[in-house]
C-alpha cells in the first residue's frame, strides 16, 4: 500500500504552483513585448498615472469590486483609455452587470487587443488598449445579445467623457 506523506504532498503542490506561476509569467508578459503608438518608459508612466491606474494598467492588476466611479457612470458619453486617452467603449454598449466592474458588451472598432491571460492558472481573454498596450481587464462569454460578451473593465484604467456617445 502506497502512503503519502505530508513532506511529497508540499513537494507536488510546491512544484505545481511554480508551473502555473511561471507559465502565467510568459503570457502575462506577451502584451507587454509588443510594439505600440504610445509607449513610455516605467517612469515615465509612473508620472503620467496616479499608482491604481499605473498598478492596473502597466502591471496588469485588478481593481476592488464595486469601487470605481464608472461602475454607476450612466450618462452618454464615451469610456477613454486613462493611459493614452484611446476612445474605448460607447457608454450605449455598458450594461450592469451585477459584478462589480463597468461591463460592456462591445468595444469601439480599433480600440483594443486581446490576448491570451493564464495568470490564475486557467485560461482568460486579457483585454488591452491597442495604442498604449494598457491592461483593461477581461473578456467573458456570459454577457447580453447582441454579442454575448462581457467586457469586464477596471475604472481606474479608464475615464469618462459625457456627451454625444461614439
Amino acid at each position: 500500500m502506497h502512503q503519502i506523506d505530508r513532506r511529497s504532498v508540499l513537494v507536488r503542490f510546491s512544484a505545481t504552483a511554480a508551473g502555473l506561476f511561471l507559465f502565467g509569467l510568459g503570457s502575462a508578459a506577451s502584451a507587454r513585448s509588443e510594439t505600440f503608438e504610445v509607449s513610455l518608459s516605467e517612469a515615465e508612466w509612473r508620472k503620467r498615472l496616479d499608482p491604481a491606474a499605473f498598478n492596473v494598467l502597466r502591471q496588469q492588476g485588478t481593481e476592488r469590486a464595486f469601487t470605481s466611479p464608472l461602475n454607476n457612470e450612466h450618462r452618454s458619453g464615451t469610456f477613454l483609455c486613462r493611459g493614452c486617452d484611446l476612445p474605448l467603449f460607447s457608454s450605449r454598449t455598458k450594461f450592469d452587470s451585477g459584478t462589480g466592474w463597468p461591463s460592456f458588451w462591445r468595444p469601439l472598432p480599433n480600440a483594443i487587443r486581446t490576448d491570451s491571460d493564464t495568470m490564475l492558472g486557467y485560461v482568460r481573454t486579457e483585454v488591452h488598449c491597442r495604442r498604449c498596450g494598457g491592461h483593461l481587464g477581461h473578456v467573458f462569454n456570459d454577457g447580453p445579445p447582441p454579442t454575448g460578451l462581457r467586457y469586464c473593465m477596471n475604472g481606474v484604467a479608464m475615464r469618462f467623457i459625457p456627451g454625444k456617445s461614439a
